[in-house]
């Protein structure tokens, strides 16, 4: 039986900006997204030939994204195994990393090489398109190039800014950035659309905290190029204010109680991450509070660790 390929990729911490990079949003008004690729990771394996695994319940269901994947690639005689250190809907875009791992691993079982765009944008299309999935495309650019980004949207065309970490402010985000998991995992499809019906019906709170959204998400790029995390947990902050008012989903009694919280302990800037109503939190803590709003984080949450992913999608053995 030939050896299997392995791929994974990351998952991310979105800044801000999220949203904006979502049609028609960010075909007509242009999005920027600012996000993070992080070392929670989706791992595909992808093994052709041989008998059928005995745990079946170790792989994807008919209508995952990466079984949609093996579809596009004409590929049926496959075992693909999918493998994750995150938990579902929390928020950190990975289905996406599941599906730009699956596109890396299935284009180099047929011997093809892509770019991270075009790995991207295929993963992407097979979410949206195949599997009729809504969302933007941000998820899909942080799992193929890992590190800082810098995102601008317009229509049919994506600009990546590769923003440079220093040693020094990478050893801070990885310090002063805590994640916890609410315990409550979401389902974003359904937010998405709606906020999107909100956009298209001209909605003047929508439409403006969009504009905000996608400004602030800029000055945080500059922020982060800058080496200035006090700057970024103030954008942040400020991002969690317009993204909340977007529909009222989006907020909970839980996420709110572990914000407020943290900012009593010390936190700068706290946000909830991806389409939230449920998921994740970002707590950004003052430089010589880390403790202490990790104290709160983890008595009202599980933490999960991480370090800064500077690699998209990677093979691994």
């Amino acid at each position: 039986m030939p050896d299997p390929i392995v791929r994974r990729a990351p998952t991310r911490i979105d800044f801000g900006g999220g949203w904006t990079d979502v049609p028609p949003y960010s075909d007509e008004m242009g999005g920027f997204v600012c996000n993070l690729a992080i070392s929670r990771y989706a791992t595909v394996t992808v093994t052709r030939g041989g008998s059928e695994p005995e745990r079946r319940d170790e792989f994807f269901a008919d209508r995952s994204i990466a079984d949609a994947a093996a579809r596009r690639f004409g590929i049926a005689d496959a075992w693909i195994h999918v493998q994750s250190d995150f938990p579902v809907g929390a928020g950190l875009g990975g289905s996406s990393a599941v599906g730009v791992a699956a596109v890396a691993a299935l284009a180099a079982l047929r011997g093809e090489a892509m770019t991270p765009m075009v790995l991207a944008e295929l993963s992407r299309e097979i979410e949206v398109d195949d599997l009729g999935i809504a969302g933007g495309r941000q998820d899909h650019y942080a799992a193929a190039y890992g590190g800082a980004l810098g995102l601008r949207f317009s229509a049919g065309r994506v600009d990546v800014r590769t923003i440079p970490l220093s040693t020094k402010l990478r050893a801070d985000l990885e310090r002063r950035c805590t994640v916890v998991y609410t315990g409550q995992s979401r389902i974003s499809g359904e937010t998405i659309t709606a906020v999107l019906d909100a956009y298209r019906n001209r909605e003047p709170g929508v439409l403006h905290a969009l504009q905000r959204m996608r400004e602030l998400a800029e000055q945080m790029a500059d922020a982060l190029a800058a080496d200035d995390v006090d700057a970024l947990a103030g954008l942040v902050g400020e991002q969690w204010t317009h993204q909340r008012s977007l529909h009222p989903a989006i907020p909970t009694p839980r996420i709110d109680e572990i914000i407020e919280r943290s900012y009593r302990a010390g936190a700068l800037g706290a946000k909830a991450l991806g389409a939230s109503g449920g998921g994740c939190v970002l707590l950004i803590a003052r430089s010589d509070r880390v403790e202490q709003v990790r104290d709160v984080a983890d008595s009202l949450g599980d933490i999960l660790p991480f370090t800064i992913a500077m690699n998209g999608v990677e093979r691994c053995e």
